[in-house]
């Protein structure tokens, strides 16, 4: 029988530090210069899966000083992990331990890790996570799925940018409501892609039905996607005051 990973004397897993160790993902992708595949894999981990198991899930290890007590850094740590963990799936080459290792020695402050925490680390992130390491249902692959047939029907698809469907993508994961969004991968993949060509596709110029053909395409009803592009739009475009404001 183990005990509870969050002991009493560790951090409170508050907004504002979620919205921070996200930060912290993303960044740490961009100095490894990730794959966005690896990097929405490795948010799916850690935002969608790791955070809510968290505090539920028992684990034999609970007695390594890496959960008692959590701390910030600690969890840091574990952002990394995921990173690695997704590097072993997607890449022919994964990430070593001690490449990790060196970007958490740079970006990590306040604590020191030694390539066995990585290693252990990785253990514990592994039975939080119950061994189910599955990415089939990543959103980021039905976008890209969506964006490919996308380019092959229309040329319109060329007047749109495909990283701002990933910056709306980073963008959603700075809160828990609209990072909620990542529960259905198909539809916010469906309104990702919709989002991304009314931001991108001048006004004049938008001569493709882009919603009735995800609705044709999903099967998703129109309405439905539709109001999940307008509160996606209310956040990407809203002002970064009140964005801190709110988180």
């Amino acid at each position: 029988m183990g005990v509870e990973i969050w002991s009493s004397s560790s951090v409170s897993l508050t907004p504002s530090l979620r919205h921070q160790l996200l930060e912290f993902l993303l960044h740490a992708s961009l100095q490894l210069q990730l794959r966005p595949i690896v990097k929405y894999t490795a948010l799916a981990f850690f935002a969608d899966r790791f955070f809510p198991s968290f505090q539920k899930r028992e684990c034999r290890l609970a007695d390594s000083w890496l959960l008692r007590p959590m701390r910030a850094s600690n969890l840091q740590l574990f952002a990394l992990v995921s990173i690695w963990i997704s590097s072993k799936i997607h890449d022919s080459g994964p990430l070593s331990v001690k490449s990790l290792k060196s970007l958490g020695d740079k970006l990590i402050s306040d604590q020191h890790f030694t390539s066995r925490d990585f290693v252990q680390a990785e253990l514990i992130f592994m039975e939080v996570l119950a061994y189910d390491i599955g990415a089939s249902s990543i959103p980021f692959v039905y976008l890209e799925d969506l964006y490919i047939q996308f380019r092959e029907l229309s040329k319109m698809a060329d007047l749109m940018n495909f990283d701002v469907c990933m910056e709306v993508m980073d963008l959603l994961y700075e809160t828990e409501e609209t990072s909620v969004l990542f529960n259905s991968p198909c539809s916010l993949a469906a309104s990702t892609l919709i989002t991304a060509y009314v931001i991108s596709v001048p006004k004049q110029r938008w001569e493709f039905p882009i919603l009735p053909w995800v609705k044709f395409v999903t099967s998703y009803d129109e309405e439905e996607i539709g109001e999940i592009v307008v509160n996606i739009l209310m956040h990407v475009l809203q002002p970064e005051g009140m964005k801190q404001k709110t988180n």
